[in-house]
């Protein structure tokens, strides 16, 4: 049994893909590759100026919230989270604190906190990370910028960003991660964020605490969840379990020594794979949230289209709806199912086949090729002629697996179930059932071969016939045979 026990919880920031920022007109565009280019001096945060609340924004955190099974909020209100690094253009952050927009709600079998709206900081980059040329650049001084400067770019600030928060409920480092990877979908579901990790759209953030397996009372040291220790933007899944492992093995290894864990904000090292210390960890009276006086407090009910029942019919299918619905209807394998709720294309492409076919012991075989022989979706009526064949015992499945990969290959000339059956002609792929052939075949195998196995048989009798002769109609030949 393990001495410790680890205790995690998430916070996760996700870029709204709305049409402008959260609380200006600014265009909202990620794919923007010219530096402060979308920016005006609200977003700038120039004196005098006055935000205006995204309305999309708004809806878009109540849909989710919606999704997850959360408390809607009736009255809301924006809190300035006030802090000062140089990708603050204002000195401080429009965020939520005490009035989040969506309280409780479960995702994955994780307990949730909050959902709350804040706008997102600008983008620094640092040295060799320019992703501009900076040869012309100058700076205020008329020096050139090197690669040992930093530089800032405002596109992204004051972009709609949703913050989720889960409870410290978490166990492994690979349920923290699969519920980071069902939150990206269901943002992609309800059409409300990409996500991309690798963009930076959706950063994750890991609280992890450890604690004493055989501490039962918060009277110890480490207290029963032990010390708080968050590692800051995660950008990817993988990073996300390789931090949570590190930290759990390094504060382990400081609790035995008879060390402490100290509360602080650390960075996660790629390359090292390694956590580092960046600063101890703020609470939420560092910041001197209040109210932030030039937004109007919001009133839920009062807005038509936050009304409940529109949102809810706004709802498209989600993930867990569409596994349970693949389960019951098709009975198919849960890997399969994986592949059709995480890809829509794909998704779509069973659905139709399934339709077609109705008979689930067919729906179940053509998935098997959907997920192990094709790369990419091909015309239905030719996936579903391929299926009958098989099931006709007019084509095997090494004969069906050849002709996927001629359509594959071609899919433009092979369009049209119909082609299917003109692909096996031409190729040699129809199988032969016919007894009469098969019995000279079975009588040649017998004579060259005796005192083996009947799979060897079997395996020499299509060889002979190229491997067009129905096998099982090869086995029942040569058991009668054998039998006389």
């Amino acid at each position: 049994m393990n001495k410790y026990l680890l205790t995690v919880g998430l916070e996760i920031h996700a870029e709204l893909k709305t049409r402008t920022k959260m609380f200006c007109n600014s265009k909202n565009d990620t794919n923007e590759t010219r530096p402060n280019s979308n920016i005006c001096p609200i977003c700038m945060g120039y004196p005098g100026t006055l935000p205006v609340i995204n309305k999309e924004a708004v809806k878009s955190v109540l849909r989710l919230g919606l999704a997850v099974g959360g408390e809607v909020a009736d009255y809301t209100e924006f809190d300035r989270k006030n802090y000062f690094y140089p990708d603050i253009p204002k000195g401080y952050q429009i965020s939520q604190y005490k009035y989040p927009l969506v309280t409780g709600g479960s995702l994955n079998d994780v307990a949730l906190t909050r959902i709350h709206l804040e706008e997102d900081t600008a983008r620094s980059l640092h040295g060799s990370n320019f992703q501009f040329p900076i040869s012309n650049l100058q700076s205020s001084t008329n020096e050139s910028i090197s690669n040992e400067n930093s530089l800032l770019d405002f596109n992204r600030a004051g972009v709609p960003l949703m913050e989720l928060v889960t409870e410290p409920v978490i166990k492994t480092a690979e349920q923290a991660a699969n519920f980071a990877r069902e939150l990206q979908l269901v943002l992609r579901y309800l059409d409300m964020s990409d996500a991309n990790m690798e963009k930076g759209e959706m950063r994750v953030e890991v609280n992890v605490s450890v604690s004493r397996s055989d501490l039962k009372n918060s009277d110890s040291k480490v207290g029963p969840l032990g010390t708080k220790v968050e590692v800051k933007n995660l950008n990817s899944f993988k990073s996300v379990e390789r931090a949570i492992k590190y930290e759990f093995e390094r504060q382990s290894k400081l609790l035995t020594s008879g060390g402490e864990v100290v509360q602080e904000t650390r960075g996660w090292d790629e390359g090292k794979g390694e956590t580092f210390s960046q600063r101890v960890k703020e609470e939420s009276h560092d910041y001197r949230y209040f109210p932030d006086p030039d937004l109007p407090k919001l009133f839920i009910k009062e807005v038509k289209e936050f009304g409940r029942g529109v949102l809810q019919k706004s709802l498209p299918e989600l993930p867990h709806d569409k596994r349970s619905r693949y389960k019951k209807d098709f009975s198919i394998k849960d890997q399969d199912i994986e592949v059709y709720v995480r890809d829509e294309e794909w998704g779509k492409f069973f659905e139709e086949v399934a339709v077609t076919l109705e008979d689930h012991k067919l729906v179940k075989l053509a998935s098997n090729y959907i997920t192990s022989d094709l790369k990419t979706p091909i015309s239905t009526e030719a996936l579903v002629e391929v299926i009958v064949m098989i099931s006709r015992g007019e084509i095997s499945s090494r004969g069906a697996k050849d002709i996927l990969k001629i359509i594959q290959d071609s899919p433009l000339d092979f369009a049209r179930g119909k082609e299917v059956q003109k692909i096996a002609e031409e190729k040699s792929l129809l199988q032969v059932s016919d007894e009469e052939a098969l019995k000279k075949i079975v009588t040649e195998v017998m004579a060259e071969n005796v005192d083996v196995p009947i799979q060897f048989l079997v395996g020499q009798a299509m060889k002979k016939s190229k491997n067009r002769a129905n096998p099982v109609m090869l086995q029942k030949l040569f058991l009668e045979m054998l039998d006389h």
